[in-house]
Order: C-alpha cells, then structure tokens, then sequence
C-alpha cells in the first residue's frame, strides 16, 4: 500500500431511507489510532459502517480507506481490514480448528500460528461447535480471527455490547496491544462511552444522521464543561453558550461548548469536568434546551 496519513476518510456521505437520512456526514480515522464512533440507536452508525464496507451503497459522498477509493479498490482494501460485529459471522456448526482451514482459503496473510496462540490466550476451546460458545466467546473469537490475517483496520459494530466487565477490560487490553503497532487503527462504535473515555483518542458522535462532533476526544473534553448553578444564574446565562441545561429542584447543570470563555464571563460558578456519557446526553437534548432527569 502506498504511504497515507488517514486510516479512513469520509467526505460528505449520504444515503437516504424512508423516514430517515444519514446527512452529509465527514471525518477521519487517523492513522495509528482508535476512534470512538457514538450516538443513540438509529442515529446512523450501522449505515455508516455499512456503507464504509460496501454493504450498502451511498447516494453521494466519497469513501477512502488506506488512502484508496473504497469501490474501486474494494478487493485490495478488504485483505487489509477485519470487521467486528454484535453477531457471530461464523456458521453455528463449525469449530475453531475447521475455521482455521476456511481462513487459510480467504485471506493471503492468514496466520495459523497467531489464531491458535489467541486461542489459547482467550481460553477458546478448538473443537467445541461455535453454536455452544457463550456470548463472551464469540466475541473473543470474532477477535481472534480478525487479528489473525494482518489487518491494518479494524471496524467494529457494538462489539462488546452486552460483555461482561472482565471479558471486554480483556478485549480493551487487546485493543490497545494491537495499535502499539503506529500503523493499525480502530474505528469503534460502541454505546459504552466508558470504554470509550479510557482507550478512544478521537471521537464522532453523529445524531440522527447528523454529525453533531469530530475530534480528538481530550480536546473536545477540555473545550467542553458542565456548570453547575441556581436556576437564577442559569436564566441570567446567555443561551448562544448553552447546549443544554438539565433542571432539577436543586437548581440547573448546564453544558456549555467553549469552557475558556465561559470560564471568563461566569468566573464565580462552579465549572466541572465532563465525559463523553454526559456530552451524549446534552447533546441529544440539545433541540429542548431544558430538560429535567
């Protein structure tokens, strides 16, 4: 492959449904890095991934992936690339050790030596029916195969939804093993924002087919705060800084997007931290701009 600086590039992507648009969507996975792709069920995340691996076919915009058109090099592309999904890709009656053999056949960088060795890392039988493996494990097995044949770029579909703690702390560990190597990268979409808040170096949060934030997560963390104040102060606050503000009896907390300079105008309140769980939920809330838990 030639030199690139972007894992993935998408450039205004949109594809049209009945009842639902994903909307003029941009951003780049840089290379050597994992980003965190969040917003709420439907909010387009599945069409997007779907569409950066051809499953579905975009109404416009461009896909490149390696620095490569994703159509016209879609073969290329796909020997480089593994996907991980909520659901087990594999066929109920084969085991690890018949997989093996099938992988050989697909992928040319297929490594036996590196499948068996996650295997056993991951505590993965070789001959038990993929049909009696629990939840837990065919995520460790999706994981395994993909880290089996050489992929530069790894996707990921809700992957550890519905994991237990242990199980995806393991699979985190993996993760961030496997981008040492300053050439792999990660595109994770996942509705655990704590995952997300400990291993994700960038972030795109897209709602409703729109994209509401791109980035590195530390800056848009840094640049973002929660204030939290009586309801008195919140109404004397200038709505243009406001995302939204969440009411309760006790007074307001209030998401503003420009912590520095809010940080000036309000010096006498109380400014705190947020993460992404919390950006989420103002966001989505933004439309009502008030909103009581």
């Amino acid at each position: 492959m030639k030199p690139y600086e972007n894992a993935i590039e998408i450039e205004h992507l949109t594809k049209r449904y009945d009842g639902f648009t994903l909307d003029d969507v941009s951003f780049c996975v840089p290379k050597g890095s994992i980003m965190g792709f969040i917003g709420q069920n439907g909010a387009g995340k599945s069409t997007t991934i779907n569409t950066i691996l051809n499953i579905i076919k975009a109404d416009s915009g461009t896909i490149r992936i390696f620095g490569m058109d994703h159509l016209e090099h879609e073969y290329e592309i796909k020997e480089h690339i593994a996907a991980i999904f909520d659901a087990l890709p594999f066929h109920d009656q084969l085991n690890a050790k018949q997989l093996n053999i099938m992988m050989k056949g697909i992928y040319r960088n297929w490594n036996s030596e590196t499948f068996f060795g996650y295997l056993k890392r991951l505590q993965l039988p070789e001959k038990k029916k993929f049909g009696q493996f629990s939840k837990g494990m065919k995520m460790k097995l999706q994981i395994a195969a993909a880290l089996s044949h050489g992929a530069k770029l790894l996707i990921m579909d809700e992957a550890t939804t519905g994991l237990d703690p242990v199980v995806r702390n393991e699979i985190l560990d993996i993760f961030q093993e496997y981008l040492q190597d300053d050439s792999n990268s990660i595109l994770m979409s996942s509705h655990i924002t704590s995952d997300l808040d400990r291993i994700a170096d960038s972030v795109t949060f897209i709602h409703k087919g729109k994209l509401l934030l791109t980035g590195y997560k530390d800056e848009i963390l840094e640049n973002h705060a929660i204030i939290k104040c009586t309801k008195k102060d919140y109404a004397d606050m200038d709505p243009a800084d406001i995302v939204s503000a969440r009411i309760s009896d006790f007074g307001a907390e209030v998401l503003v997007a420009d912590r520095a300079a809010c940080k000036r105008k309000y010096s006498q309140l109380v400014m705190d931290n947020t993460t992404l769980e919390e950006l989420m939920r103002f966001y989505v809330n933004a439309e009502k701009k008030e909103w009581t838990t």
